[in-house]
């Protein structure tokens, strides 16, 4: 095993709920796949967490997320060179990460085109990956060699 559950092995009753919320995000979340990466990688790339980013990369593009998405998210770029909804959910997702809220305009513009189930479940998966982003950071678990790299 690799990555942060490597390291919540070392309390494995934890491990085991926070493992059962992995299934959650996969096959049951109401938020699409692709819209679902994309905020899961902006939350990543906030959390600066190498290890997370790769693994996240690889199932966002499997998930549809186009390359100049990633490109844009990899580099904290402007999120306003985005299509609407990815565009949407990164200012979204950053502003929650970095000040622990979001602006009412931002929050409405994506409330206008999703119910509350879904933005409950958006903002949950953004700040589960941060969690497990925390988690490597800590034990500062490298990110696998032959995968995805963040920018300096």
């Amino acid at each position: 095993m690799r990555g942060p559950f490597s390291m919540l092995l070392h309390s494995p009753r934890l491990a085991e709920r926070v493992l059962g919320l992995v299934t959650f995000f996969r096959d049951e979340s109401v938020v699409e796949p692709k819209l679902r990466s994309v905020a899961i990688l902006a939350a990543v790339r906030e959390r600066e967490a190498a290890y997370v980013w790769a693994a996240q990369v690889r199932a966002a593009r499997a998930n549809g997320v186009g390359n100049d998405v990633i490109d844009v998210l990899r580099a904290k770029g402007d999120a306003g060179t985005l299509p609407a909804e990815e565009r949407s959910i990164v200012t979204y997702v950053r502003q929650l990460m970095r000040t622990n809220r979001v602006d009412q305009a931002v929050f409405d513009a994506l409330e206008s085109r999703h119910d509350a189930q879904w933005m409950v479940e958006l903002t949950a998966a953004a700040n589960y990956f941060a969690l497990l982003s925390g988690v490597v950071n800590a034990f500062e678990v490298a990110a696998p060699p032959d995968g995805d790299k963040l920018s300096a």
